[in-house]
């Protein structure tokens, strides 16, 4: 996908950012965020279900990626970067005003509250994105009550797990998610195992959902015995 007008600029900026002591990457990983982080939230533009989103909730956002990468390419989308870490949210809201990304906005929260019955971001979104954050089937609980119905989960995970996609699979029905595909992505050298699985949202918010802050990790669906 070609980058838009400013687009450029604005994630340039943010490089400058990543390299700084303080952002929440480690060192290694910001001398390589070009080719590893940048590169890898861009591959996600290749599934039309993200690129054409118009509300889009990155989950667990830490440094900004993939959503602050996505919001500099997607200047038309509104995207709220959702982390609970607040020195986290500090750094993303001094990367929103310094690379002058206007259509981004942090929520500092938990998304199981951002996601609460009554709350702002409950069935808001057209996509929820997630990279490096849990497993499948804590991610697919998570972004459940964020999405719209018919809206996707985008999640950027490593290597396939046989084991975390059959749990994800007996998570799914309880969730009102399903795992529609599982695109293998080479954005960058060395990353032949790198992957982005597509989940759509098939039908209301299940009334469970969200569960108590912390449970979809602690006790994600899927894991109980057969």
């Amino acid at each position: 996908m070609e980058l838009p007008a400013g687009a450029q600029a604005r994630l340039e900026e943010l490089l400058e950012l990543l390299g700084d002591p303080a952002a929440p990457i480690s060192a290694a990983s910001a001398r390589d965020a070009r080719q590893v982080h940048i590169a890898d939230s861009l591959a996600g533009l290749e599934l039309q279900e993200l690129r054409t989103a118009g509300r889009i909730a990155d989950v667990g956002s830490g440094a900004g990626l993939p959503g602050l990468v996505l919001a500099a390419a997607l200047p038309e989308a509104r995207v709220d970067l959702i982390e609970s870490v607040s020195r986290k949210c500090d750094f993303l809201r001094a990367a929103v005003h310094r690379a002058e990304i206007g259509n981004a906005e942090v929520v500092c929260g938990r998304a199981e509250s951002w996601s609460a019955a009554g709350a702002a971001g409950r069935e808001a979104y057209e996509a929820v994105t997630a990279r490096a954050v849990g497993p499948l089937a804590t991610l697919a609980e998570l972004a459940s009550p964020l999405l719209r119905d018919g809206g996707h989960l985008v999640a950027w995970k490593g290597r396939r797990d046989v084991a975390e996609e059959a749990q994800l699979e007996r998570a799914g029905p309880r969730l009102a998610m399903e795992l529609l595909a599982v695109t293998p992505v080479v954005p960058y050298s060395g990353s032949r195992d790198r992957h982005i699985h597509l989940l759509r949202k098939n039908g209301p918010t299940p009334n469970e959902l969200p569960r108590r802050p912390g449970m979809a990790a602690k006790r994600p669906f899927g894991s109980e015995p057969k």
